[in-house]
């Protein structure tokens, strides 16, 4: 069995990199945990050493200054040395035996497993056993998955985390963008697919993702969307099949009409209404965008305020639906 490096791009994690170290050290198939701390301001190079298991697999690196997950990422990529590299996000955790059912397929460049999205981040959430049903992720379902719908939940397939193997990145040259801060995944699996990487899926779950108020993909900069639409105009710079072209030309609008609407709220909070306007009206084709935006964030105000409360410790949901493994 190959062994994996599990990567770990941390900022100011020190509440939550003790239980993803844990998980990822409890697994027999991981050789390396490589933790970047990038450039943060509290304890979390010391919390992650301190969870240690003594077993010499575990390395941390802190960077002087914040330089983003694509640039710890593609860093810790330099570093490793496993066939295999997993990525883990500081605030989510392994469920254990993550890695046997995916290493048990054949023939692939990446693979994938279900997501359990939960507010416990004690770590011990026991998912709900589901078949390892495996199937192929194309680059067009990939694109298609990753446009937001109105009113459907968080989930998409970009949230997805592949063990990759270190051969097909080497092969083609393929690192993390560094300039992006937002949707660096989505670009580097897309650039992988559009490579003729062979990307699996299984429906069992073995990643839990711990949904937080302030977790930093919620924090993104008007300036990450722009450079995420410039990204997908890259891509569609070069000779695309007819329809992946235009699943990514939906993308692009998808990304750049939340853009335009973060530039005029922008430019409302800085100079006032009136200016917003001013600057709605010099760009004109920005309007169906942020007029559609703003009735829908209005509308998605109303239907939360009319939400019943549930206890948040509930909150469980997995990213695909799935086959339960049969009661004995």
């Amino acid at each position: 069995m190959d062994a994996i490096c599990v990567i770990i791009a941390a900022k100011n994690a020190a509440t939550t990199i003790a239980t993803a170290v844990r998980s990822a050290l409890r697994e027999p198939a991981v050789a390396e945990v490589i933790v970047v701390d990038d450039g943060s301001t509290d304890e979390t190079a010391d919390v992650a050493r301190c969870a240690d298991d003594g077993s010499g697999r575990l390395n941390v690196i802190s960077f002087s200054e914040n330089r983003g997950p694509a640039a710890a990422r593609n860093y810790a990529i330099k570093l490793s040395s496993s066939p295999l590299i997993a990525i883990l996000d500081a605030d989510d955790f392994f469920i254990e035996g993550r890695f046997d059912p995916m290493l048990q397929q054949q023939d692939w460049d990446f693979i994938a497993d279900n997501i359990v999205f939960t507010t416990d981040a004690s770590g011990a959430v026991e998912p709900q056993p589901f078949l390892p049903r495996a199937r192929r992720l194309s680059a067009l379902h990939f694109i298609e998955g990753n446009i937001s719908q109105p009113g459907v939940r968080r989930g998409e397939i970009g949230f997805l985390k592949p063990v990759m193997r270190r051969s097909f990145l080497e092969a083609h040259d393929l690192r993390y963008d560094e300039s992006l801060r937002l949707g660096e995944d989505y670009d580097f699996y897309l650039r992988a697919l559009l490579r003729g990487a062979r990307y699996t899926i299984i429906e069992h779950c073995g990643y839990a993702a711990v949904v937080r108020a302030d977790s930093l993909s919620g924090q993104h900069r008007t300036e990450d969307l722009r450079r995420l639409w410039k990204a997908d105009s890259a891509i569609r710079a070069q000779t695309l099949p007819p329809e992946i072209d235009a699943a990514l030309a939906r993308h692009e609008k998808h990304i750049r009409d939340r853009y335009e609407l973060r530039a005029f709220l922008d430019r409302k909070a800085k100079a006032g209404k009136a200016a917003a306007i001013r600057h709605l009206l010099a760009s004109p084709g920005a309007i169906p965008a942020v007029l559609n935006g703003v009735l829908r964030d209005k509308i998605g105000a109303i239907r939360k305020r009319a939400e019943p409360e549930t206890p948040s410790s509930a909150a469980i949901r997995y990213l695909m639906p799935g086959v339960p493994v049969p009661q004995k």
